[in-house]
């Protein structure tokens, strides 16, 4: 599971779904990088996006064989960028490799307003990996016409036609993925997960027939194929050397064996092993071997996430998006947050869902802070800020997990932003006060208790299927929101103060629970089009929670919506009722998942997670107008240079950054070209 960093200006407390506003006060719990100079986080604003850069903590203490490490997982994952492309839409690479001939060849006046739209245009296709918003879904719509886009193409000599063409303007292909009750969500979705005349009822159909060779162990089938329809048989184009996405993938091969080559211990080198067998198979047997294998590979200061993880694109939860994100431990930090990990038995044995919904052995939660040294795929350019792998319920519960915060992209968000917008929306000075003081420590618990406690929490009944098969299209939200109430529930607990986590829990707690119902309620409408239903995923969790907890409480006004100068804000008159109910929530959603009630929990997201309020909706967009800063951030990565000797062998690695965007997207183009426009 990935907990994705969005809004570096927009949510101010929950750093946990996305950023906090303003520089961070410094505290013993926040990881220390130390800068020898003044380091420019800020590289670019445009449109609703702004593109940060982070440092490499640590780098330097690290040896030369870790160096080449990190140095050859991060080429591995750069070698599968095209991947994420494809997968996105089937006519991205086509796209994206005729507007970038025109950027790097157009010799005419670039003052013009069409121009400038242009690159505005060719920026925002980078950032979502594709013509469709990174987080929307909806396609990107240029601010020029069709006519200006011939015009560059015949002055560049470059071929763009037909459908690839047209896409651009027309309402074709309008949702990469469309999550919407009642329609065939294969079908109204873009994603090339699916050839264009899937259906839901195919993909049903099709993994009906599908059996584990183990019941206990259930494959993740889906997750790594392209599902497609010739002559009327449906057929899956599975991911491996030889298959699709062959070629990238051949070259991924190649940079984890060298990777495989200086792996810190056995265990290290062995997962890779492993992992290297399921590129050039496409095995999900293996697969499965080696999340086992990975996730008991816990000693080291390098770690890695690689492959076909994530299903948040598919509009059923079957096909993972390629991604990869390469750590450095940060053990001091790590170290801190150990004490979680070390006491996830109590807090599953004091969680307010049922009993026999519990398990009775959390078994190898692991927690730790890292620093990222690069990205690619789904992580990229909009990175995630923490993650928990592997997603497979049965490895959780009989091997463990790892669950990771990614300490200096929060670090960078922390120090992108400004406090403009939490000080309009904050119902008074002491929500204001408590955030400022307690909000930086919030978010980090938030993150470690959602990803530690929450994921590895609660069992699945016996002869219940998978999560794919009972919660469908809503799995993906329902899991989120259930270990964000578990992560709600005990973030206003004395037990944080007895462990040592926090000096003051009931304020650290009333910081928490502010900025969860203030975004949940408010503040994340920003990024919605007036008049648009909430459909990604984490942003329907958030709703759905917040006003559950809300209309649950109006009978006691646990939560006061407040009209004041013509403005709403909601006030929070009792915390500890409202974290009652968080624990009747946390308790229903786990009911929902234990049992596969696929009813209940349409009900819950429809009812209280997609429809938005719309005077609260139009207020908010108005109040959010004198601010300039855009709604949405990611980031470039550094650029890790090797230096080598007359024999060819590396003698250092050093760090370098980026100057612009744009000078990084076209260096990926040009060095990591390794699939057709067509695959």
């Amino acid at each position: 599971m990935k907990l994705k960093f969005f809004l570096s200006v927009v949510l101010i407390s929950v750093v946990l779904f996305g950023c906090v506003d303003g520089k961070p006060e410094k505290t013993n719990e926040t990881s220390e990088i130390v800068e020898t100079e003044k380091f420019n986080y800020n590289v670019e604003q445009f449109a609703d996006l702004k593109i940060l850069r982070y440092q490499i903590p640590g780098w330097d203490k690290l040896t030369l064989k870790e160096q080449k490490l990190v140095y050859y997982l991060t080429q591995a994952g750069l070698s599968g960028r095209d991947i994420i492309w494809d997968q996105n839409y089937r006519h991205n690479l086509t796209i994206r490799k005729a507007l970038e001939n025109i950027y790097t060849n157009y010799k005419g006046d670039k003052t013009s307003d069409d121009w400038k739209a242009f690159e505005v245009y060719l920026k925002r296709v980078w950032f979502s990996n594709g013509i469709h918003h990174h987080y929307s879904n909806d396609k990107i719509k240029p601010e020029f016409s069709a006519d200006y886009l011939k015009e560059l193409l015949t002055q560049t000599n470059t071929v763009l036609e037909g459908e690839p063409f047209d896409v651009i303007f027309n309402d074709v292909d309008s949702k990469k993925v469309n999550k919407k009750k009642g329609i065939d969500n294969i079908a109204e979705s873009a994603v090339n997960f699916y050839g264009p005349n899937v259906t839901n009822k195919d993909v049903q159909n099709f993994y009906k027939t599908k059996v584990s060779p183990d019941p206990n162990k259930p494959l993740s089938f889906g997750l790594n194929s392209q599902l497609v329809k010739e002559n009327g048989v449906v057929k899956e184009r599975v991911y491996k050397s030889g298959g699709l996405y062959g070629s990238a993938i051949d070259e991924i091969v190649k940079w984890l064996e060298l990777a495989k080559g200086v792996a810190e211990n056995e265990a290290q080198a062995n997962a890779l092993g492993v992992l290297i067998e399921y590129y050039k198979t496409g095995d999900l047997q293996t697969w499965d071997d080696y999340n086992v294998a990975w996730t008991k590979a816990t000693e080291g200061n390098i770690d890695y996430i690689n492959s076909f993880i994530e299903v948040y694109n598919d509009p059923l939860g079957y096909r993972g998006s390629y991604e990869t994100i390469v750590q450095i431990n940060d053990f001091d930090m790590s170290q801190k947050m150990k004490v979680l990990s070390d006491n996830a038995q109590w807090f599953e044995d004091n969680s307010s869902i049922m009993d026999k919904h519990k398990k009775e052995n959390v078994v190898g939660v692991t927690y730790k802070v890292v620093n990222v040294a690069g990205e690619a795929g789904d992580a990229s350019p909009s990175t995630p800020i923490g993650v928990n792998l592997p997603n497979a319920n049965w490895i959780r519960a009989n091997v463990g997990s790892k669950s990771v915060s990614l300490g200096n992209i929060v670090h960078a968000y922390n120090n992108a932003g400004s406090t403009g917008r939490l000080k309009e929306f904050v119902h008074d000075e002491e929500e204001l006060q408590l955030e400022e003081k307690y909000g930086q420590l919030a978010d980090k618990l938030h993150t470690a208790l959602h990803e530690v406690i929450g994921h590895a929490s609660g069992k699945i009944n016996p002869g219940v299927g998978t999560v794919n098969e009972t919660l469908k299209n809503y799995r993906s939200t329902l899991e989120e929101g259930r270990a964000d109430l578990v992560a709600l529930y005990y973030l206003y607990d004395s037990k944080l103060q007895e462990l040592g986590l926090v000096d003051d829990w009931k304020s650290v707690g009333k910081a928490a629970y502010d900025g969860y119902i203030r975004n949940g309620l408010m503040m994340q409408l920003i990024r919605l089009n007036l008049g648009d239903d909430v459909e990604e995923a984490h942003m329907r969790n958030r709703q759905w929670v917040s006003a559950w907890v809300y209309e649950k409480g109006k009978a006691d006004n646990v939560i006061e919506k407040v009209t004041r100068n013509g403005k709403t804000y909601f006030n929070i008159t009792n915390y500890e009722k409202l974290r009652e109910l968080f624990g009747d929530l946390l308790r229903e959603t786990q009911r929902i998942k234990s049992e596969g009630d696929y009813e209940a929990v349409e009900a819950l997201v429809e009812g209280y997670g997609v429809k938005v309020d719309q005077a609260i909706h139009a207020e908010v967009l108005e109040r959010n107008k004198q601010f300039k800063s855009a709604p949405y951030s990611g980031f470039v990565n550094p650029v890790l240079v090797p230096e080598t000797n007359e024999a060819g062998e590396i003698t250092t690695i050093k760090v370098t950054q980026p100057k612009t965007f744009a000078e990084q997207m076209l260096y990926y183009s040009k060095n990591y070209n390794f699939l057709p426009e067509v695959n």
